[in-house]
């Protein structure tokens, strides 16, 4: 019996902090061919049993020096590593390059990494603020509840989520900005990447800037005979929309059977904004309906922005089992569903000196997924490794509106039911060639009602759809290859062929379209090819080529609505797919082991670029879109754009604890005109950056950094985005503009015991009154935040 136990221990690592002597969550542990990994649970431990004989195995997490062991030298230290802090590392393993678990030693394309460590210190309210912690994301927001990244001058429906390796955009992610990201649970998410450029050859459409992949919380097993049980609760206030937010997860481990269960709870009221800034930012007014009658309410606080209150819930639950080393499968079922919320920038529309709407709410947002993911690691002829990954995701949004004091309230609904098949397989043919393939097949059905309820009668009648009820699928073949040159150059290439099909059903008895039906089927063929080069250890070099495209979907071919004011959007049945090419280089350096520069610069041409233009329907270019003379407008491949740019990091070790850090980026975006001349484009966001001064020492972390965005004058405004006065700062001349900003932050964490720890901070000191540009409601004026986390 007790050999049997040190034979058991003899196979488990356990990994702490240097300097707290604490476990480290979330290590990654792979062999140096990838074949072999594991992560360390909430203990610091790791079955590294699979590694026994390896002499390269690469140990990494954000945040701390990365090590590279054989198996002999774990053994030779009681397999108990320490772990340096350090965050000028240039290799770490990632998985969104690919799909499976690799160095970044072969991966040419940009990778930001958000450590849980890091997640957990910023303690961010939604996954779009955790994204905005990269410094390299820029986020827009229509309303509090929501959160539009853009990347590299693209957003929407030009970027990809993925949550565990599903693919979130469905068939409606439209042009305009989305706030689908905030459907995500950051407590739950255990690490989130960000892949910049083109990544359509593993993750197909709508990869064109980037994928912003996101692992939440996995299973992990008891390494011993006694059962594993962790978890973690949190607490947090925020006083700027008087948060009150609570989560707790747990996990609980035998042999063969784990299983992980969260739930968590926001509620925010009302955002208040900053007292310093642009006085266009203040509508010190909001619509209540008393007695029958639509009034204009003075607010007490004119920084308050009504409305802007809602509340969240999100509940996650997953099953993990494991009969031998070979086999690990897993269930994960998620579902988050938001109150009912205004669309801030709405209610800040006029019409004759007056709110233009008493109501204009988003209804809740649903989302739900099920999930089985099934991976096999016994090396056959075929693979290696084998991974089949079957979803079903069910979304659910609606559109509420009503003029003010009109009767007639329009509730447009969608929902979507969408399904996935992945097949990923990994072969290694000899030591240098590492080739990944595989199969991938998703379906989204789309359903969208519209009814008019006159809520003075209650009655109801039917009108337009946002949509057509429509299936959209895709169906797609990939194949990459990494080719190991020597030790110190990768090479990198791949292609993948999709074809999609859309068939939509059109009712002509609400609206005069000259069709009813669109049905359309086309091939798309991409690729890419780069290469990794490390003349040193403290040298990267990495150049990349590749080509990225987007199908249509149905919002681009079917929707009916008012992108703004006197402009109506119709449907437009001849669409075909954009394509993207791109080069980037990057180059990183440390120098003497205490600086870090990171440069990355990239270039981008949109072909067949699907934009909104003018359009005529029934040889009329106006109709009557709601009481509203409108301009016809349709999404036409009527267009060529360019983006380029540069992202640079900065990183230096000051010694003592002390980390001085900076994210710069500058993308500048052209976008043709219907008459050949050019404008910026909408989604290139003005330069943007953090800035950071992190102390940490044993218990304690702290940091005092800003977040700031460059001018956005109204010449160098997107034609599209002049007319959104409602949004916008007003100049010298009255003409819209986006002003520069910037807030300064600290943020602190203790750490009381090991089982309980304390954060607090104060954002935005100094009360700026700023809005991020595109934006339609202001950032959080001075907040203070407190937290309690306790970890069991």
């Amino acid at each position: 019996m007790v050999c049997a136990q040190l034979f058991a221990h003899a196979q488990t690592i356990t990994i702490l902090d240097k300097e707290t002597n604490e476990p480290i969550e979330q290590v990654s542990l792979i062999s140096d061919s990838s074949t072999i990994y594991a992560t360390t649970n909430a203990q610091g431990q790791a079955d590294i049993t699979a590694f026994k004989g390896q002499s390269h195995i690469y140990i990494s997490i954000v945040g701390y020096r990365m090590e590279l062991k054989s198996y002999a030298e774990l053994r030779a230290d009681s397999f108990l590593l320490k772990m340096a802090p350090y965050n000028l590392n240039l290799q770490g393993i990632v998985v969104s390059a690919t799909g499976w678990r690799q160095s970044t030693t072969t991966v040419p394309t940009k990778i930001s990494s958000i450590s849980p460590q890091e997640i957990a210190f910023q303690n961010p309210q939604t996954a779009a603020d955790l994204l905005n912690l990269s410094g390299k994301v820029f986020v827009q927001k229509s309303q509090q509840g929501g959160g539009s990244p853009m990347i590299r001058g693209f957003a929407t429906n030009r970027l990809l989520y993925t949550v565990d390796g599903v693919r979130m955009n469905t068939a409606i992610f439209r042009g305009g900005n989305i706030q689908n990201v905030i459907n995500l649970d950051p407590f739950t998410v255990e690490n989130a990447e960000v892949l910049f450029g083109p990544g359509s050859v593993i993750y197909g459409s709508d990869a064109i800037g980037g994928v912003m992949s996101f692992q939440t919380i996995k299973p992990q097993f008891s390494l011993s005979d006694e059962t594993l049980i962790t978890g973690k609760a949190v607490t947090r206030f925020s006083s700027a929309n008087n948060e009150r937010t609570a989560h707790v997860d747990f996990n609980v481990g035998w042999g063969k059977w784990a299983i992980a269960t969260s739930i968590s709870s926001w509620d925010y009221d009302h955002l208040r904004q900053g007292s310093n800034g642009p006085e266009d930012y203040i509508k010190p007014y909001y619509v209540q309906r008393i007695d029958s009658v639509d009034r204009t309410v003075t607010q007490d606080d004119p920084l308050l922005q009504i409305p802007s209150a809602y509340s969240q819930m999100n509940i996650m639950q997953k099953v993990r089992y494991k009969p031998n080393k070979n086999i690990d499968i897993q269930y994960g079922f998620h579902y988050s569903e938001t109150s009912p919320y205004g669309r801030y920038d709405r209610h800040n529309r006029t019409r004759n000196g007056a709110p233009r709407y008493a109501e204009w709410n988003y209804g809740p947002q649903v989302w739900m997924m099920n999930h089985l993911n099934i991976n096999l690691s016994k090396p056959t002829i075929l693979y290696d490794q084998l991974t089949l990954s079957i979803a079903r995701q069910d979304f659910e949004e609606s559109r509420i509106d009503r003029s003010l004091n009109g009767n007639k309230r329009s509730i447009q609904t969608e929902e979507v039911d969408a399904y996935s098949g992945n097949l990923d397989l990994i072969k290694y043919l000899g030591e240098k060639h590492r080739l990944f393939y595989g199969i991938e097949m998703v379906q989204n059905k789309v359903n969208s009602s519209g009814i008019e309820e006159d809520i003075s009668t209650g009655s109801e009648q039917i009108i337009s759809s946002r949509y057509p009820n429509s299936t959209w699928q895709t169906s797609s073949i990939y194949i990459n290859d990494q080719y190991k040159i020597t030790p110190k150059l990768n090479l990198q290439g791949g292609l993948r062929y999709s074809i999609y099909t859309i068939n939509s059903s059109f009712d002509t008895s609400l609206n005069p379209l000259p069709f009813e039906e669109a049905n359309l089927q086309k091939g798309a063929l991409t690729g890419s090819f780069g290469f990794v080069y490390r003349p040193t250890e403290t040298w990267v070099i990495s150049i990349n080529a590749g080509t990225a495209f987007r199908a249509p979907n149905v919002d681009d071919i079917g929707k009916i609505f008012d992108s703004e004011q006197g402009a109506v959007t119709v449907p437009n049945p001849n669409l075909e797919a954009e394509y993207a090419y791109n080069l980037d280089l990057g180059i990183a350096k440390v120098i003497a082991e205490h600086i870090k520069v990171d440069v990355a610069g990239y270039y981008t041409l949109l072909n067949n670029a699907m934009v909104r233009r003018n359009y005529t329907l029934n040889g009329n270019d106006s109709i009557i879109y709601r009481q509203t003379l409108s301009q016809v407008q349709a999404i036409q491949n009527a267009a060529q754009a360019r983006v380029y740019g540069l992202q640079a990091g900065l990183e230096i070790s000051l010694g003592g604890g002390f980390t001085l850090s900076s994210d710069l980026n500058i993308q500048i975006g052209e976008e043709e005109l219907d008459d050949g001349s050019t404008s910026t484009s909408r989604h290139a966001a003005p330069m943007f950056g953090v800035s950071r001064l992190t102390y940490k020492a044993k218990r304690l972390s702290m940091q005092i950094y800003s977040f700031y965005q460059a001018e956005r004058s109204f010449e160098n405004m997107p034609i599209e985005e002049r007319g959104k006065a409602e949004i916008y700062a007003s100049d010298n001349q009255g003409n819209v503009y986006s002003p520069s900003w910037y807030t300064l932050n600290f943020k602190a964490m203790y750490q009381i015991t090991h089982h309980f720890s304390l954060s607090a901070g104060m954002e935005n000191i100094t009360d700026q009154r700023y809005r991020p540009y595109s934006s339609g409601i202001s950032g959080a004026g001075r907040n203070f935040v407190i937290s309690v986390r306790a970890n069991f």
